[in-house]
């Protein structure tokens, strides 16, 4: 059946459709309410070069037929999320909010967290612009409030309570009325009202000055600072007090720059930018953001957002309350974002333009060079050693001419100052890795080196059965990109193609950084390894309680074996002090 047959039988119904390429590759995943009028507008009239480039490469589509527009919305996150389209904007990122919890237990725990799915039985606030002021703010309450430490209830008390950092509920009973005033007095400050912890705060300072322990006053005075800090008001935005973000878009040559301000609690906690390319209609590419934005974040009381939008498609999110202001003071923040992302995309368009040149016109000569239908995920590689020590691999990707440091690998390898076995062992590892776990084979593979080089990549991959297109980056005595040798060989000229060159540059400067850093850091670690890494039983932990009573494994040498009995285990101390005294043992 081919696409003109296919289209006329699609259905009425809402759902998603695939789009593929010649090789069967999922190209762009979209949604509809109505699967036959959505997927014919690709091929009916007009489009914008870069709709009419994704268009071209359409070869076959599947659609999912879903019984509402909701479910539909659900199953094209999760398709975008599972395939990674190129073609489509994906706005989905690892970035979370710290927040601080208050576990509803016998003795509550408060935890910095960034679960998104809340527990029901615990107390959430936040979140905060970034995990030190989360961290900082927990230090404070537990310096002043000893809530329980312990991830697990021990049978004995710990240091914490030693410290006065904790009730010792493992070991002491405690009323718990105890805990719930300071629960409630926790929870009061963490919603804006730290009269009652300031107080505290300058309380316990004045009580410890007049006791001489300047240090615990020191801390006290210290953490009022940062209480000031954090109810600073010019870290206040006053115009809304309920948690809302306010979200708008620019676009231009062919490409839509998103700007979003996120402000809770009257504060304004973070920014957001995001520029991608532009595959679709502008306002549609909008919705998909918000939708794909708002499925991994926390949704705000309220989100702002332009007028003249079609919200058809988020009013299916539930919990989203939605307002589009047309005067007032939610309308200048509004007109604030919009300004902020024409800026930011202009700006980002001229940087682009000066810095990087066009990626996208790189990558296609690269095509034409190399005979290749098209160039859109390379994988680089090279080896380092030290006189066949330490040998290390790398490999790094780039999608559409950009790092996706996400892929980025590292290997320790085993054939010692052999490039062309380390290399030969990188790649076997790398790709029966893939073809194990059917993950995404690049477009094109290139290697920091010279024909030999080229040639065992080409026959490893040829001994597994992959058909991969393999070129070579050749460097000059300068240790500088000289030229790209391609399948068969033989030396390409670069001299009339700029763009290709500084990106291919920049794809051996990254992948040799990558692989030395990663040299460098074995190399380093070796370098320190002591014979107190070579005893049975001693760890970290047990490290660390050793060089804090003695600073040095020299000091520890000099240590009895009484003496450290007394720090360890018998059984650890005796095999330690064996190790640091061969000459004794018979």
């Amino acid at each position: 059946m081919n696409l003109k047959e296919k289209l006329a039988t699609l259905p009425m119904e809402p759902g998603c459709y695939l789009m593929k390429d010649e090789r069967g590759t999922i190209i762009y995943v979209g949604k509809a309410k109505k699967l036959k009028n959505r997927v014919n507008q690709y091929f009916i009239g007009a489009h914008d070069y870069k709709t009419t480039k994704l268009v071209s490469r359409i070869v076959d589509f599947d659609i999912i037929v879903t019984r509402t527009e909701k479910e539909a919305l659900v199953l094209e996150i999760n398709l975008i999320k599972e395939h990674r389209p190129r073609f489509n904007i994906l706005f989905m990122d690892d970035k979370s909010y710290p927040y601080l919890k208050i576990t509803k237990e016998p003795y509550p725990r408060l935890k910095v967290v960034r679960d998104l799915k809340k527990d029901k039985k615990a107390l959430y606030f936040g979140p905060y612009p970034d995990a030190t002021a989360a961290y900082e703010l927990r230090r404070l309450l537990n310096a002043i409030y000893p809530l329980r430490q312990c991830e697990v209830m021990p049978k004995k008390v710990c240091l914490y309570y030693h410290l006065g950092q904790c009730l010792g509920p493992c070991e002491h009973p405690v009323d718990p009325k105890v805990y719930e005033t300071m629960v409630d007095e926790i929870t009061t400050a963490l919603k804006g009202n730290n009269k009652g912890l300031r107080n505290k705060l300058k309380t316990d300072m004045e009580e410890a000055t007049e006791r001489l322990d300047f240090e615990r006053a020191a801390q006290m005075r210290d953490y009022l600072k940062f209480l000031d800090y954090i109810s600073d008001p010019e870290n206040v935005t006053q115009t809304y007090e309920k948690d809302t973000d306010a979200f708008a878009y620019h676009e231009d040559k062919g490409y839509i720059a998103i700007q979003g301000l996120l402000m809770r609690s009257g504060k304004l906690l973070d920014r957001r930018f995001v520029l991608q390319e532009l595959h679709d209609d502008a306002q549609e590419a909008f919705i998909e953001f918000i939708l794909q934005y708002y499925a991994d974040h926390p949704k705000p009381s309220l989100l702002l957002l332009p007028t003249g939008l079609d919200l058809s498609w988020l009013e299916t999110m539930d919990d989203l309350k939605i307002h589009q202001p047309q005067k007032g003071k939610m309308k200048q923040i509004l007109d604030l974002v919009k300004a902020n992302a024409k800026q930011n995309l202009d700006q980002n368009l001229d940087m682009m333009a000066r810095k990087h040149g066009d990626h996208e016109e790189a990558l296609d000569q690269l095509a034409k060079l190399l005979n290749l239908p098209e160039v859109e995920r390379i994988e680089v590689y090279d080896n380092s050693h030290t006189g066949g020590t330490y040998a290390s691999g790398a490999c790094v990707v780039y999608e559409h001419g950009l790092p996706s440091k996400k892929d980025y690998r590292l290997y320790d390898v085993h054939q010692g100052g052999d490039d062309l076995k380390n290399m030969e062992e990188v790649i076997y590892r790398r790709y029966y890795r893939m073809l194990k776990e059917k993950g995404k084979k690049p477009s094109l593979i290139l290697v920091d080196g010279g024909l030999t080089q080229l040639h065992a990549v080409q026959n490893t991959l040829a001994s597994m059965r992959l058909d991969i297109p393999v070129a070579g980056l050749r460097k000059n005595d300068k240790h500088t990109t000289a030229e790209l040798l391609n399948q068969q060989g033989d030396p390409v000229d670069l001299r009339q193609h700029k763009a290709l060159f500084f990106l291919l540059t920049g794809m051996q400067d990254e992948v040799h950084r990558f692989v030395i850093s990663h040299h460098k850091r074995r190399r380093a670690k070796a370098q320190v390894h002591s014979v107190l890494d070579d005893v049975p039983g001693l760890g970290p932990s047990r490290k660390k309680i050793l060089l804090q009573r003695y600073t040095t494994v020299n000091a520890i040498k000099e240590a009895s074996l009484d003496d450290l009995k007394t720090l360890i285990p018998p059984a650890v101390a005796t095999a330690l002090y064996h190790a640091l005294h061969p000459q004794d043992v018979v």
